[in-house]
């Protein structure tokens, strides 16, 4: 993800970032499926996937503790 994609991502609601966590989620999912029977076209992909999963719920957290500090 761009920076701008994450700033897009920081003003989005718990629920989309929810969303869009459980999309990755499978894509990843998919991904791993294609690696293992050898139709995995661009293998940086997963590694791509990973990174906005692990931005995502890095984005979540921060706001979970903002909530709780308040």
């Amino acid at each position: 993800m761009k920076a701008r994609e994450l700033k897009e991502l920081r003003t989005n609601s718990p629920q989309d970032l929810k969303a869009k966590l459980n999309d990755l989620k499978a894509e990843l999912f998919n991904l791993r499926f294609q690696l293992a029977t050898g139709q995995l076209e661009n293998p940086m992909r997963i590694k791509e996937v990973k990174k906005s999963i692990a931005q995502i719920k890095t984005i979540i957290r921060e706001e979970e503790l903002r909530v709780f500090e308040q």
